[in-house]
């Protein structure tokens, strides 16, 4: 008995856990079709990443004033995870990082690292590398726009 009970229940979840009909799975692929037919460009295809920030204009001379108000954060906040060179500590090292990545993506990133993380391409590329999830660290806009010139200084722009 206990075995005709065992194998009954064995049944019903191979039953509950088997693939749905034909047609279900022809909604599932019309709606994901509709879905990428959008006009919302998808993560893969927005250099800006996701957020508010989008087509960020910076001048081409640095501001001093903003990267020292962006090196006080990145002191706080940011220099115990990330060197200014190439080299990885927890997170990647900040050499070069405005000259693979727009203002806009970078400012989102530090500003919305949870979203980045789950869907931007970009972001989870470095997670793969990083192994670790770069924790909300909770900058404001200008605290944002301030590390991103000290980004920019770092860089080796006058």
């Amino acid at each position: 008995m206990k075995k005709l009970l065992l194998l009954a229940g064995i049944a019903a979840m191979i039953y509950a856990c088997g693939g749905g009909t034909q047609q279900d799975n022809t909604a599932s692929d019309e709606a994901a079709s509709s879905a990428s037919s959008s006009s919302t460009p998808t993560p893969a295809d927005n250099p800006d990443g996701v957020g508010k920030f989008k087509d960020i204009q910076i001048p081409e001379k640095l501001d001093a004033a903003l990267a020292d108000k962006g090196q006080s954060v990145y002191d706080v906040k940011c220099s115990s995870c990330h060197k200014l060179s190439d080299e990885r500590l927890v997170g990647p090292g900040w050499k070069d990082v405005t000259k693979r990545n727009t203002a806009a993506w970078i400012m989102n990133f530090v500003t919305n690292v949870d979203e980045m993380l789950n869907t931007d391409p970009k972001a989870q590329a470095q997670l793969e590398i990083c192994l670790v999830r770069m924790p909300n660290q909770n900058l404001s806009d200008e605290d944002a726009r301030n590390v991103y010139e000290f980004m920019r200084k770092n860089d080796g722009v006058q």
